[in-house]
């Protein structure tokens, strides 16, 4: 009797125990508060950005739009992120699914022999010996069948809101991989139009070679008759020479660079090497004004940031239901068939069987998998955080530098044609000069030398100018719809 009561008030601590961790593992699991951003980005206070653009609407040029069609069409990544898509969505069934009840079909026989001197061997021997059993009744001595068929079920109902928990990270994290598609798509469509005004800029690039090519040719001609002349030495036609050969050797870097460039578009659009249709100049029209909105409107336009943030509500989930696993779970077991120690009885009216059994179990002793599953699930909470935290300084930085880097390219460039304007007129001058005796070879070899660097200086800055424009309609989230 002592003993029972015993029993009964250890089964009462446990239950009074498991109801009072129960009320405080049920409570939402705190969230740490997520980074601010300032209200405008420095020199901007229209609300309206260049994000909201359609990438259609925002690039003009009819090539670059069909180069970037094509790389949505057939492009690697971001087909591997259409399956990862689809791997995300698997995971939503899953979740769903563990929230059911499992139903199967067991077909199943067997035997057993029982020792002579145990109970059941011992219950055995007397029921075959009793003289109120029929033959249909009688075991067989000494080897005992079982045969079943019928449906077996299992069903953990969610009493705490453990699967719910899981279900909806599930959930979450196939958001986030939708996001992630779209950061590729922006990425892709950023990275073609990047590649294309590099071709432009290095075809510029070229002209401008072949060009003081044909200049320096021109003057290396006209030393040599001036040498027949006697107007000028070896030294100045091997100076100017050298300097002939020097601009071919880069006539030729830079249609490797175009090479090397068409190939990576290709890889990009999912094709193999061949040539770019592009326009023929990079003197197209930038606009007079760039808007970049608010960091509101980046932060909810950016898919990186988007799916940092999802990572992050997901990650919460997953903590919430780690702590509600340490709470007791309602299982019911159940089945349904015919179940028989001879085969040719198994489907008789008395070989029909059935059985529902249903329990609280908790875990009590050595919980140790489920605290450090409890762990590791606080501390991914706490890198996606870091992580959220991290994409929007990042992209906060990178409209800020885009910004800055466009209005400084501006004034670059136009310093930059001045620049170019003033040297083309040294050029001209120091070939009157030296036909007329009044300079030396020497100053039309810097000359030509200081006008071909300045001019491929500013095909450079005019190609940093759209490139700075590209990158600040990646960094506001422009590009994925």
């Amino acid at each position: 009797m002592k003993r029972n009561k015993k029993y009964a008030s250890g089964l009462l601590f446990a239950a009074i125990l498991i109801s009072v961790t129960g009320c405080k593992l049920t409570q939402p699991v705190e969230q740490r508060a997520q980074i601010k951003t300032p209200a405008t980005f420095a020199g901007q206070a229209d609300s309206a950005g260049i994000g909201a653009l359609q990438w259609k609407t925002f690039f003009n040029d009819r090539h670059l739009v069909s180069l970037i069609d094509t790389a949505l069409l057939n492009n690697l990544d971001l087909k591997m992120a259409v399956q990862r898509i689809e791997m995300a969505r698997s995971n939503i069934m899953a979740a769903h699914g563990a929230m059911l009840p499992v139903v199967t079909g067991d077909v199943s026989g067997g035997g057993r022999k029982f020792g002579d001197y145990t109970m059941d061997g011992v219950g055995n021997y007397d029921t075959n010996f009793s003289q109120n059993l029929d033959n249909d009744r009688r075991l067989p001595d000494p080897f005992l069948p079982d045969y079943f068929l019928g449906l077996r079920s299992s069903w953990e109902i969610d009493i705490w809101g453990k699967l719910k928990n899981q279900k909806k990270a599930a959930y979450t994290r196939f958001l986030a991989s939708e996001k992630g598609r779209q950061a590729i798509i922006t990425g892709l469509i950023s990275e073609i139009a990047r590649s294309y005004y590099e071709l432009m800029a290095l075809d510029t690039e070229l002209d401008i070679i072949r060009k003081n090519i044909a200049l320096q040719e021109s003057a290396v001609e006209t030393i040599k008759i001036q040498k027949e002349a006697g107007r000028a030495n070896e030294l100045g036609v091997r100076q100017l020479t050298a300097q002939l050969l020097n601009t071919r050797s880069l006539e030729f870097e830079v249609q490797q660079k175009i090479i090397e460039i068409e190939n990576n578009v290709n890889l990009l659009t999912g094709r193999f090497p061949q040539p770019i249709t592009r326009s023929t100049t990079l003197d197209q029209v930038m606009p007079p004004s760039v808007s970049a909105g608010i960091p509101v409107q980046m932060l909810r336009r950016r898919p990186d940031i988007q799916q940092a943030q999802l990572d992050l509500l997901a990650n919460y989930s997953e903590q919430q239901a780690a702590q509600l696993a340490f709470l007791p779970s309602l299982n019911i077991t159940a089945f349904l068939g015919f179940n028989a120690f001879k085969s040719n009885l198994l489907f008789s009216t008395g070989s029909l069987a059935y059985s529902a059994l249903g329990g609280l179990t908790a875990p009590l002793v050595n919980r140790k998998a489920l605290k450090a599953n409890q762990k590791r699930a606080e501390a991914a909470s706490l890198e996606a955080l870091y992580a959220y935290n991290k994409s929007v300084l990042n992209g906060f930085g990178e409209v800020s530098t885009s910004l800055k880097k466009l209005e400084n390219t501006r004034q670059i460039g136009d310093l930059k044609k001045q620049e170019v304007e003033v040297l083309q007129q040294a050029v001209a001058t120091s070939k009157d000069l030296f036909l007329t005796g009044y300079a030396s070879y020497l100053e039309v070899i810097t000359a030509q030398r200081s006008v071909l660097q300045e001019e491929l200086n500013l095909t450079n800055v005019q190609k940093e100018q759209f490139l700075a424009l590209v990158e600040l309609y990646r960094a506001l989230g422009g590009g994925w719809e």
